[in-house]
């Protein structure tokens, strides 16, 4: 228990709470979960989303089996999903070719930032364009002129890896104490988990190497069971 309780405690500790991806309309599940997978690998704990109509759940099922260790937080459409995170003063990036699209690497993303893709077809939707601060691209120096969504999603995160490597956004826990507790009880104990909510009572407590060390708790579950 006691590599496995470190390692989730490293990882928490460099979960990056101000950044993240909005999947407009991605739809194929080899994408949603490429795309999820590079989130997780860069930091990302939160992505969000906006599912075709009629394909919901095959979509957030995909996402959500992808990798256990990122939330797939679903939203009725666009604007609804993307007010919250303007309003926590974040950047949002469009990868969109249009007339004042810039580099990709021009971008600071150490800044709070979200990264909006589009569908696979029709790329970022013209509501989607007019939303965002800024438009970027991914220069291409060969006949294709587009990349694979995934592919895309994840060269301008690792750019923003980069980015916040240097600055040191890796080395100080950024999430809440609150968020850092209940992912680490649900990572190590995920049958105690199931337990909790399936009876609506609360976790326990858990000692520094990651064990259940609440005497009240045994008790209670020993009442229920």
């Amino acid at each position: 228990m006691t590599d496995r309780n470190q390692k989730i405690i490293e990882l928490l500790i460099r979960r990056q709470d101000d950044l993240t991806v909005f999947m407009d309309e991605v739809h194929k599940p080899h994408n949603l979960a490429a795309i999820v997978r590079t989130c997780d690998a860069v930091g990302i704990g939160d992505v969000h989303a906006v599912y075709p109509q009629g394909m919901l759940r095959e979509c957030h099922g995909t996402a959500q089996g992808s990798n256990r260790w990122v939330d797939t937080h679903v939203h009725g459409d666009l604007q609804q999903g993307i007010a919250p995170l303007k309003a926590r003063g974040m950047q949002v990036l469009a990868a969109h070719f249009s007339d004042k699209a810039v580099d990709f690497r021009e971008i600071d993303y150490t800044l709070p930032t979200v990264l909006l893709v589009g569908s696979e077809k029709f790329g970022v939707s013209d509501k989607a364009a007019q939303i965002a601060d800024e438009h970027v691209i991914i220069p291409m120096l060969g006949m294709v002129q587009s990349l694979n969504v995934s592919v895309a999603s994840a060269i301008i995160l690792y750019e923003a890896q980069r980015q916040r490597a240097l600055k040191g956004c890796y080395e100080k826990q950024q999430i809440s104490q609150e968020k850092f507790d209940r992912l680490r009880f649900e990572w190590l104990h995920p049958h105690v988990k199931t337990f909790c909510i399936k009876h609506q009572i609360r976790y326990p407590q858990l000692n520094e190497e990651g064990e259940i060390c609440d005497e009240q708790w045994h008790q209670l579950r020993k009442s229920i069971s």
